[in-house]
Order: structure tokens, then sequence, then C-alpha cells
């Protein structure tokens, strides 16, 4: 079989909210949480604004994103800019302003539907055609839209994995349709708040912690090089990787998931070219499933797949433990 080199691990959390703008905790507090709950990279995004200061926080690194929050719509996490965008920008403008400063983002929670029974609005995505990453999976606003009674939030309050089953099917299929006609990034995000009563710098008082949520859900960011403790050369190899698709998301509570990784022969994932077969590792044995355009080409239970390709498509795995959601790729994109 044809092995990619080696790639290194980086278990991060994305979509994040510290004192600059509606979280309770610091931008130090908050990587002191991700140093407990084993997290290697954080990357806050406080509404409208880049406040906070990128840097190693001893083993954990932080990235500053922006999510630019229109209201009741078109909310996006911007990443590598230099100057906020402004949230009277339409999505497709966001987008544009965005990729004129040479970053790029992910449309935040862009299937929201809100929750009727506790009179909640959703924020959702207008224009699609200009996104090139999503947050497939948001843990505050998918699990949130669950919730149908007070025993439902106090499940949500007090034993997440009880209710956060997987990404939503809806956000799943919608998401395989956009990347038939381009790359699409996936991503899941946590939306963290940590909501509670700040008082005299700590927080006595919440509902859920950053740190017990930094343990819900990851993005699994793959590169090429161990992480060197330089600044610009870490933003630069992490922002890479994850601008290219070289990612996956996870519950690392059903297990353990680094040492994931699924590619085509040359092909990483994320990226786009011509292969033979693909190829996918697991930590673990699990039930894999393999997608072809969304619609499944293969299942079998194992810690490997070996699959020759017959016909080009966009090409994707997912793992479960049990029924438990466990792994959710991003692709490969094989075309003719």
């Amino acid at each position: 079989m044809a092995a990619m080199p080696e790639a290194y691990d980086l278990t991060c959390v994305i979509h994040l909210h510290s004192t600059h703008s509606d979280g309770s905790g610091t931008v130090r507090q908050i990587a002191r949480a991700a140093a407990r709950a084993g997290i290697d990279v954080v990357f806050p995004t406080d509404h409208d604004t880049l406040a906070g200061e990128e840097r190693w926080y001893d083993q954990v690194l932080v990235l500053v994103g922006e999510e630019v929050t229109p209201r009741n719509r078109d909310h996006y996490l911007a990443f590598d800019i230099q100057e906020r965008i402004s949230p009277r920008l339409s999505g497709p403008e966001i987008c544009e302003a965005v990729r004129v400063q040479g970053g790029f983002g992910f449309a935040a929670h862009p299937w929201s539907r809100g929750n009727p029974r506790f009179k909640r609005g959703g924020y959702p995505w207008g224009d699609f055609d200009c996104l090139d990453g999503v947050e497939l999976w948001s843990f505050l606003n998918d699990t949130g839209e669950k919730l149908y009674s007070l025993a439902d939030i106090a499940r949500m309050i007090f034993a997440p994995q009880s209710i956060i089953g997987g990404a939503p099917a809806d956000n799943v299929r919608a998401w395989d349709r956009m990347c038939q006609s381009r790359r699409v990034v996936a991503i899941g995000g946590l939306d963290a708040h940590q909501f509670g009563i700040r008082i005299a710098g700590h927080v006595p008082i919440r509902l859920m912690g950053y740190r017990r949520s930094f343990k819900q859900l990851h993005t699994h960011v793959l590169v090429d090089e161990p992480l060197s403790h330089e600044l610009e050369t870490d933003r630069a190899r992490v922002y890479d990787a994850l601008r290219e698709g070289r990612c996956y998301i996870a519950n690392d509570l059903v297990a353990d998931a680094r040492g994931f990784d699924f590619w085509a022969d040359e092909v990483p994932m994320g990226g786009q070219g011509s292969a033979s077969a693909l190829h996918a590792r697991f930590p673990r044995e699990a039930r894999i499933r393999l997608l072809r355009d969304g619609e499944l080409e293969l299942e079998l239970q194992g810690a490997e797949l070996h699959h020759s390709i017959e016909l080009a498509g966009v090409y994707r795995v997912e793992a479960f433990l049990g029924e438990r959601p466990w792994i959710y790729s991003n692709p490969v994109y094989l075309r003719d």
C-alpha cells in the first residue's frame, strides 16, 4: 500500500469565546483549561474582534480568529486575517473580505435551526456558494437544538455525552452535496463560553467550565512536522493544514482518535488528484463506513481500510464504536 509520510496529530478546539466578548474566562485561563484537557491548539473566536494574544502558553498554542456575527444570520469563523471583518456585510461579502486578506474560514453553525420549544431562533447561513469551509458539527448549537424539556437541559449540563450523538445527518447530507462541486473543509466546533458569573477574576458559578467543554468534541489537525514553539512557523504550519482539509472531527470521549489518517495513494485527506486505491488507519478496531459522493460504498469492521478505486468521486470515511459516532474524515477528491 502507498503510505503517506508520518503525520503529527494535533488535538484542537475551535470556536470558543473569552472575556473579549461573551465568554467568562480570559485567554490565559482558557489556555490553562486546555492544558488540563489535553488540548494542543486552541482557536478563540470572539465576536467581531481579533482581541487576544496569539502565543504559546506553556504547551498550548493559541491562535486567534474572529467570529463575524451579523444579526441572526451568516456567522463566520475567520482565521489568518489582520483586520476584523464588519458584521454589517452579507455572507458572500464576508467570505470575500476574508479572502482579500489572504485568510480562510468556516461558516459557524450554518444549518442552525433554532429551538422552538424554548423560543430560541437559529443563526443560519444564507448563500452557501461562497463557502469553502463549514462547521459541520457544533457542540453547543446542535446539542442545544435537541433539548425539548428541563430534563434534557439537565442531561446537557451534567451528562453531555448522553445527548451529543453525532454530526446531524441533515448537515452531513448538505455538506456531501457541496463537495460535489468544490472542496469544502469540515470542522467540529464547540461554541464554548463557560456561561457563568465572574467574580474577582474567577467563575465560581458556571453551567459548564471550559475544561469540561474542551473534552466533548475535537478537530484533529495533521501537520507534517512537530511544532517548533516558534509562533510564526507554527501558525503557518497549522493554518496550512487546516485550510487544506488535513483534519478530521472526533469525539475522543468515545475513544482516543489520535493515529487516524485517511488518504488515496499520494493524495492526502483534503486533497484532490487521481489514485488507484484508498487507505485509512485507525488507532483501534471500529465499524468503518466508506462513502462515495455521500452514498455508502463499503462497510466493514476493522482497524484498517484498503479499497481499490473503480470510479472517480468524493470519498470520505466515518467510524463508529458500537452505535456511537467516533470519527468523521474530510474527503479525498478523486476527479476524472
